[in-house]
């Protein structure tokens, strides 16, 4: 349990009014959703300063603030029922009152971090631990140095927690295990994501490795993954360590692969997803529940059961009839060649990609973006569409390999008078693209009425 006084000490505050022993429940820094009884934190960002919203917060039943740009002549008479703390940094202030609440639970947290598929082996694990255990994970994209910490904070008589890590650049994976202290780690993958800011996969390698800096325990990792399996004797070195697998020999191996059927450990399972990532992310739920004592019939009917998090692999009827694969979240090489793999194994009469660009590559954006090329021409696809900047370089590749029936736009909305007269009834069609590329807009005009 937190207490105001609590803010005080982890933030260096100063209680400008309200009562050091009122309890801490619930915390938003974000007005638009904020509820009452929540605690409005203010956060200064690159273009917005949150301190400046703070009377909204009060205005829709927030009982206090931790706000970092704030006198007490800011506050108006009508709300002297609330407490009101000036920290020295808001959300320094969060991210340590994370750190100890999280000090307080002697519970197993789960860190999943990874190139590729952090969500949807979350979204597993989580699917897995609920048939047990009562369980609290990360939400949608709060998986940052702000979301995690808002994450922890949400913690009350959960026996698990499952937090996802992503970053950047290196340093801030370091930050966020930091704060969570993992009892079980996960790095699902090392791929090129991001590389354009770490400048190679090893540098990638090294970032998603600050993981065990946190740790208190065992790091489960993907042994057919080039990059892990080439350095898994250093990896060793550093924790306690777990694989899996399908094509490397590993401590737990997926084997007599069917479709949507396969065994672990002689034992048959079902993933509703049919294609190589969703058997990984089954493997490491199957690790992550034995470890934390689920019996396999109930990680069977977990990973059975599995919901995604909304925009990955979400199928949806457009307006035209057509059948959309929603995978607008984000994009990376290997996430499309994933993507692709439950495309090309869909019966239906034509089969399109629209393809955004892959952002945060930098110098090996061209080259990136030739390899979805050549995974574009494996997938036997009917018609594609591309969309940004640098898929020109897909666009080229592919005309030069013969492909010709392609229509590329420079952005989303110029697309859409296009795909009304290319769509039809009895088509499935892809969506993916890097968040910043904004095919969740080209969905959105595709479904609307």
């Amino acid at each position: 349990m937190l207490y105001v006084s609590d803010i005080i000490r982890e933030g260096e505050g100063t209680l400008l009014q309200g009562d050091l022993s009122l309890v801490l429940d619930s915390f938003s820094h974000d007005t638009r959703t904020i509820k009452e009884g929540d605690i409005y934190v203010g956060i200064k960002g690159e273009s917005f300063d949150g301190n400046k919203f703070f009377i909204d917060a009060l205005a829709k039943g927030a009982k206090g603030c931790i706000l970092d740009n704030i006198s007490k002549e800011d506050i108006p008479e009508e709300y002297k029922d609330r407490f009101i703390v000036k920290v020295k940094n808001s959300l320094e202030c969060v991210q340590n009152l994370a750190r100890y609440k999280r000090s307080l639970y002697d519970i197993p947290v789960i860190g999943v971090t990874g190139s590729v598929g952090k969500t949807s082996t979350k979204d597993m694990i989580y699917s897995v631990l609920k048939e047990k255990y009562k369980v609290l994970k990360t939400e949608g994209n709060n998986n940052n140095h702000i979301g995690l910490p808002f994450t922890i904070l949400r913690l009350k008589d959960e026996d698990v927690m499952i937090l996802e890590m992503g970053m950047n650049n290196l340093g801030e994976i370091s930050l966020l295990t930091n704060i969570a202290k993992p009892t079980i780690a996960v790095i699902t993958n090392i791929g090129t994501a991001h590389i354009g800011n770490l400048g190679s996969r090893e540098n990638i390698l090294k970032a998603k490795l600050e993981i065990v800096e946190g740790l208190s325990g065992t790091l489960v990792i993907n042994n057919d993954n080039d990059m892990i399996h080439d350095h898994l004797n250093e990896i060793r070195k550093l924790c306690n360590v777990v694989t899996f697998g399908v094509d490397n020999n590993s401590d737990y191996m997926a084997y007599d692969i069917d479709g949507n059927i396969f065994k672990i450990d002689q034992k048959e399972f079902y993933s509703p997803i049919a294609n190589r990532a969703f058997i990984y992310n089954a493997l490491t739920s199957y690790v992550i529940g034995r470890l934390c004592n689920v019996e396999v019939d109930k990680i069977k009917r977990g990973i059975r059961n599995l919901e995604l998090t909304g925009n990955r692999l979400e199928y949806k009827e457009s307006r035209l009839g057509a059948i959309l694969i929603d995978d607008t979240y984000n994009a990376s090489l290997d996430s499309i060649k994933s993507s692709l793999e439950i495309l090309s194994k869909e019966k239906c009469k034509r089969k399109i990609a629209i393809i955004g660009d892959v952002l945060e590559l930098g110098e090996y954006s061209k080259d990136i973006h030739i390899e979805i090329a050549k995974e574009l021409l494996k997938s036997n696809l009917d018609f594609i569409v591309t969309i940004g900047k640098d898929t020109k370089f897909t666009d080229e590749y592919l005309i030069d390999n013969g492909f010709y029936n392609i229509k590329h736009f420079d952005k989303e909305d110029s697309s859409y008078e296009y795909l009304d007269g290319l769509l039809k009834s009895g088509d499935v069609v892809l969506i993916k693209g890097s968040h910043g590329i904004n095919l969740k807009n080209v969905v959105n005009y595709l479904i609307k009425k």
